[in-house]
């Protein structure tokens, strides 16, 4: 059985959702669960039940929004999908430093696929633990934002939170 709680954040509500050994199995910038069940990989879904006790991410979650910024590293992600270069994309997106953004080329050539950009994008829409896997860190080449799942305005907020 999953577990979901919404946190209030400065970049507005964040829905989690947690499988049972704690780990984040997706997020987003939404009050709506709905939202994020699809996200989640087939053989990783289950039903999702409200619990106010999801665990230490609570926590970090709140340390990274007061300005640990490295909190985020200790939480744990279970994300699965078909094909070997996106799952190894989101494991390097999250050697992304808060504060140094990269550029989807960038991102293509730490991922070991310099050619690879769209692919590297693609990594970045299909993520389902938002925040926590940091797409957000990642921009266009002339460092305009780019897409957002969540809407460009909680990527600003998020990209301004960690720069400060």
């Amino acid at each position: 059985m999953l577990k979901h709680h919404t946190i209030d954040t400065l970049a507005g509500p964040l829905t989690i959702v947690v499988g049972a050994s704690g780990g984040v199995r997706a997020a987003g910038f939404t009050d709506d669960v709905g939202d994020l069940l699809s996200l989640i990989h087939p053989q990783l879904r289950e039903d999702a039940q409200p619990d106010d006790d999801i665990g230490p991410v609570t926590g970090l979650v709140r340390s990274y929004f007061e300005g640990d910024l490295s909190a985020l590293d200790r939480v744990v992600v279970e994300q699965r999908i078909s094909g070997p270069f996106i799952t190894h994309a989101w494991v390097v997106m999250r050697e992304i430093k808060p504060g140094s953004p990269v550029t989807y080329s960038e991102f293509a050539q730490l991922s070991g696929r310099p050619a690879a950009i769209r692919a590297a994008a693609s990594a970045c829409a299909r993520n389902p633990v938002a925040l926590f896997t940091p797409c957000h860190r990642v921009l266009r080449l002339d460092g305009s934002l780019g897409g957002y799942r969540w809407g460009l305005p909680v990527k600003r907020q998020l990209l301004a939170h960690e720069a400060a």
